[in-house]
């Protein structure tokens, strides 16, 4: 695929997301086919989220069957017309390879396969005139292009590390401290191994699932106690029973707070439950709960563990289910358009323009960094419904435009 010199409309990330936004768009507009160009380094959609799955050996979606990147909310159900057995209680939660084999069927009736550029955006450097703006994307090929508009739709946050891994002094093999994003669970051999899996959320169980199915003993060590939920915010958080209010709250400081205090932390499906505490009734796993880590040293081929309640003990390889955070300061891609359209920065998210735009400009935001006017379900396919129910009316509708 050859790279125009301009687009109207350029969207960083090819996941969930951006799949959402290109299919509703295309719904309001066709003409949009021609104006629209996805950069992702995979080159092809969802490739981010496929391999996460596979590597966490994660067999089902935590969201309901009407949350996927069609328009049509029931196309899901549809098409798995022969497939009911993928679909699992409670909301025809879909199974993994269902999903995938739906957003293929997504990406080919929409015509979507060739709209994915195979480069990595490393910087965005907005031009600013009295008469127009444009962003110029700079692609990792030395490539550059155009583009009237822009939408951030990476997905990812942060990774989180908990304070103790930074104290670490001794130099230890890098596969034997991980984050849940750097485990891949079908590379491994740890028969017979302990492992110690930090953090209370969905993640640490689908590891602690995969490393007992790997023969390997594992410990899972949770700051509070683990909490059983059938999503991670609750359903009323997809419509006007908590939206209302928290869209009247004109102190975003306070719709952060509703934010995190909605999202609390991890926690699990009660199916997980039922399979981690059945483990627990066989010996293959110990639930810590209420418990933290105070220091970690690698000696002698091991993690010699100590936790804040006084006990000690060893691992062969520790993995940090812990989450990522959403900071748009400390985002690579945000540090030039953020110094030309100032934006009020709360506790790393931006206050966008109700469009979910950085103000008074055509950049656009999706995921977890728009959660201040999306709720606590930004960064789910529930919210990138609802991101594009704000961003698709500010690009079809010329009244809206900004030049």
């Amino acid at each position: 695929m050859a790279l125009p010199s301009y687009i109207d409309l350029a969207m960083i990330g090819a996941g969930v997301q951006a799949l959402t936004l290109t299919t509703h768009l295309l719904q309001k507009s066709a003409k949009y086919d021609h104006k629209i160009l996805i950069f992702d380094p995979s080159q092809t959609w969802m490739s981010r989220w496929q391999q996460q799955f596979a590597a966490q050996q994660i067999p089902a979606l935590r969201s309901p069957a009407v949350h996927h990147p069609d328009p049509d909310p029931h196309q899901l159900r549809t098409f798995a017309e022969h497939r009911h057995h993928e679909l699992f209680s409670p909301y025809d939660r879909p199974g993994t390879q269902l999903f995938n084999d739906f957003c293929d069927e997504v990406i080919r009736r929409w015509k979507l396969s060739d709209k994915v550029y195979p480069a990595k955006v490393i910087q965005i450097l907005p031009i600013k005139t009295a008469s127009r703006s444009r962003f110029q994307l700079v692609l990792d090929t030395g490539e550059t292009i155009m583009a009237r508009r822009v939408v951030l739709a990476t997905g990812s946050g942060k990774i989180q590390l908990p304070d103790w891994v930074q104290k670490i002094t001794s130099d230890y093999p890098s596969e034997r401290l991980c984050h849940s994003q750097q485990v891949n669970l079908n590379k491994l051999n740890i028969t017979g191994e302990r492992v110690l899996i930090v953090g209370g959320g969905l993640t640490s169980g689908h590891l602690a699932k995969g490393a007992i199915n790997l023969g390997a003993n594992v410990t899972l060590m949770t700051r509070k106690q683990l909490q059983e939920k059938i999503f991670d915010a609750d359903p009323g958080w997809l419509g006007p029973k908590y939206l209302k209010d928290f869209q009247a709250e004109t102190d975003w400081y306070i719709r952060y707070q509703q934010i995190q205090q909605a999202r609390n932390g991890g926690s699990m499906i009660p199916e997980m439950m039922l399979q981690l505490r059945k483990a627990v009734s066989e010996g293959t796993i110990i639930i810590n709960e209420c418990c933290q880590v105070r220091a970690a040293q690698w000696q002698n081929n091991l993690w010699q563990v100590d936790c804040e309640d006084g006990s000690k003990d060893q691992f062969n390889r520790i993995w940090l289910a812990t989450g990522t955070r959403f900071s748009a300061m400390e985002h690579p891609l945000l540090q030039e358009v953020l110094e030309t359209y100032p934006t009020e920065i709360v506790n790393g998210l931006p206050v966008l323009d109700e469009y979910l735009r950085l103000p008074k400009s055509n950049f656009f935001i999706m995921g977890g960094l728009a959660a201040l006017r999306i709720g606590p379900v930004a960064r789910n396919i529930g919210g990138a419904r609802m991101a594009c129910k704000s961003i698709v009316p500010a690009i079809v509708k010329p009244s809206l435009a900004i030049r």
